[in-house]
């Protein structure tokens, strides 16, 4: 991980659950945030990335998934229309993908990174990919969409990623504490 890229908080780890704050003033250091979060999403290979998924609690987005880079305070869907269905996987949930029923198209309203309103239409891939970082900022996963059968299937290695995410805070709160790190 470089030096510009944040740590992704994988499943389990509170955060993930809580309803990210708006974002009350823009600043220098929101948008240092938002290329921090864009490094961290090209770094992982992903197309989307919620400020919680890195350890935020800020109503911050970013989305790139082919059509063009999106950094996106306050997000909030205002029209949704049809539907589709889409496997989605997640970065804080690493292996496990699921079948989700969303809006075909969707409008959003949000703030840029220089406080300017706008409205985004999106349809398809993009609207899916919206429609999955607002529920971030909700503290809602894709796991939540799972059918009973699915969360059976998924059971083991939701498990092991809570594990992973308890082991991994324990290890922080253990190294923080100690002044020599070799």
């Amino acid at each position: 991980m470089s030096e510009t890229t944040l740590k992704i908080r994988i499943f389990g780890e509170p955060i993930l659950r809580k309803k990210a704050r708006p974002v009350k003033e823009i600043t220098s250091t929101q948008r240092e945030i938002l290329r921090q979060m864009v490094d961290t999403m090209y770094e992982n290979h992903g197309i989307g990335l919620a400020a919680p998924q890195v350890g935020i609690n800020m109503a911050m987005i970013v989305v790139d998934c082919g059509t063009g880079l999106y950094k996106l305070l306050n997000p909030k869907i205002i029209k949704k229309e049809g539907h589709q269905v889409i496997e989605e996987g997640c970065l804080s949930i690493p292996g496990v993908c699921i079948k989700i029923k969303r809006a075909k198209k969707i409008k959003v309203r949000a703030q840029d990174e220089f406080a300017k309103s706008q409205e985004i239409e999106a349809e398809g891939l993009l609207a899916a990919c919206f429609q999955h970082e607002i529920d971030h900022l909700e503290g809602k996963l894709i796991v939540d969409y799972a059918s009973f059968l699915t969360r059976l299937q998924i059971h083991n290695k939701l498990r092991e990623l809570k594990k992973r995410a308890k082991d991994e805070k324990l290890f922080e709160s253990k190294t923080k504490s100690c002044p020599l790190q070799l």
